[in-house]
């Protein structure tokens, strides 16, 4: 498609702030993880997952109610309402944490904790819903490939900002003074942390709450739905609708729509796969680091969500460009490949978990690369591409529905396979964890090559 550049500066402008909302979005949803090794005295590994999960399914369920309603009143309202939710969840859990330390407050975390990332998670499902929605009229079916290599990045950085930005915190809070990195330098001396006599791990919630305040300000000065929305044309996506007159549909017949559809359905199953396996690596391999002792040392792991956004980069400018340029915006071909190199990836880890640790660190980051590419081209584009504009919310909000009941359920039954006590310190008792992840990357390569051919009709004739 060819724009102007002015059309292409506003679209810009479009994203960029939203881009980065969902970013610290994701910033305050996985600093739960960074928080449980700050807070491994009273959030165990298994009450960790216990609490991922109960928000991981009240994120999967939320899209029932989210996703119509951002397909009734916009993306844009939804990125609002998702954000401001989420920024008072965090700081709801900060002041929780607060009140333990300054106004002797002993609420007990656990129960507290799940209640309040419940909450969390709730705002948060308004997130992917929202992005993808305002993403439908901006960009043609054919443009979307590098929407997804957006979208990527975009989750990529969050996933950054989580783990390297909130380990600076970490450091920066500690009660006794610590070397620290430059973000961690930049953190301490910007919000006067540190040095106080007491682990302020509150600042961990209450950072990524003060950055989404400053982006829910630009998001409602600039964010618009759609091009006409912003004093331009809108133009024809090429897409495929749920409907024949593209109308948006009852939450019921739509559910049904999708869940019968010969290639959304697969959609739903691929991502429930990719969604045991995101987070079984994303989480998981990070603690494993920490309890074998190599987190702070080893490259992979000391700087785990750098390399987690590399891998992002990679993996969703290679899906994207590859599917609009080599397989007609096809997005099945490359989510085989990636599920392919999953698999692969899954097998060196089992095979090399107790051996070298570049091997398990490598294979830990390849299938980073190749599920936050899969999530990307499919959460983030086929969704539109067949749901259509008036039902991408609930569309997307089925999918990404299905990822947070593979990271429910990856979260419930690893937090059982893995080891605790001294037996966590010998990599050999973790073997069960890459061994679970293994059928569901078999099973995600399978059903990408069921929606090979995938294409919206009308997109083929342009």
């Amino acid at each position: 498609m060819d724009h102007t550049p002015a059309f292409r500066f506003r679209r810009l402008l479009n994203w960029l702030p939203m881009g980065l909302a969902y970013a610290f979005l994701y910033m305050g949803r996985y600093n739960l993880t960074v928080a449980q090794n700050a807070l491994g005295d009273v959030i165990s590994k298994d009450a960790f997952g216990q609490i991922f999960a109960v928000g991981a399914v009240i994120y999967g369920f939320s899209f029932l109610l989210n996703g119509p309603l951002v397909d009734r009143f916009g993306g844009r309202r939804g990125m609002l309402v998702g954000v401001f939710g989420a920024l008072i969840a965090n700081l709801l859990i900060g002041i929780m944490l607060f009140s333990r330390v300054h106004w002797g407050w002993n609420l007990p975390v656990v129960p507290v904790l799940t209640v309040l990332y419940a909450m969390n998670m709730y705002f948060q499902s308004f997130g992917a819903v929202s992005i993808v929605t305002v993403k439908a009229p901006w960009f043609h079916v054919q443009e979307r490939g590098s929407f997804s290599t957006i979208f990527g990045i975009i989750i990529a950085a969050g996933i950054y900002f989580a783990f390297d930005w909130g380990k600076a915190i970490v450091t920066a809070t500690r009660a006794e003074p610590q070397s620290l990195s430059a973000v961690g330098s930049a953190f301490a001396f910007v919000f006067r942390l540190g040095g106080t006599g007491v682990d302020e791990n509150w600042m961990i919630f209450f950072v990524p709450a003060i950055l989404m305040a400053v982006f829910w300000i630009m998001m409602f000065l600039w964010l618009r739905n759609t091009p006409g929305d912003a004093g331009f044309q809108n133009f024809d996506t090429a897409e495929a609708s749920l409907t024949e007159d593209g109308q948006r549909l009852a939450v019921g017949v739509a559910i049904k729509k999708i869940l019968t559809h010969p290639v959304l359905l697969y959609v739903c199953l691929i991502e429930f796969c990719s969604g045991v396996l995101r987070n079984g690596i994303m989480h998981w391999y990070f603690i494993f680091g920490n309890e074998l002792g190599f987190a702070k040392t080893f490259p992979v792991t000391q700087h785990w969500g750098l390399s987690l956004l590399i891998c992002g980069i990679i993996g969703a400018n290679a899906t994207g460009w590859v599917s609009d340029r080599l397989f007609n915006s096809r997005r099945a071909p490359m989510s085989a490949v990636s599920y392919g190199i999953m698999i692969l990836g899954v097998v060196a880890m089992i095979l090399g978990l107790d051996g070298n640790l570049w091997i398990a660190g490598i294979s830990a980051l390849t299938i980073s690369t190749a599920v936050i590419a899969v999530h990307g081209i499919l959460s983030g584009t086929a969704t539109a591409d067949f749901g259509g504009t008036k039902n991408t919310g609930i569309a997307v909000g089925i999918v990404d529905g299905f990822v947070y009941l593979g990271t429910a359920l990856q979260s419930l039954v690893i937090g059982k396979l893995v080891p605790v006590g001294p037996a966590a310190k010998d990599p050999s008792n973790w073997i069960a964890w890459p061994i679970f992840l293994l059928p569901f990357a078999i099973l995600g390569f399978v059903f990408t090559l069921k929606i090979w051919n995938a294409l919206p009709s009308r997109a083929q004739k342009h």
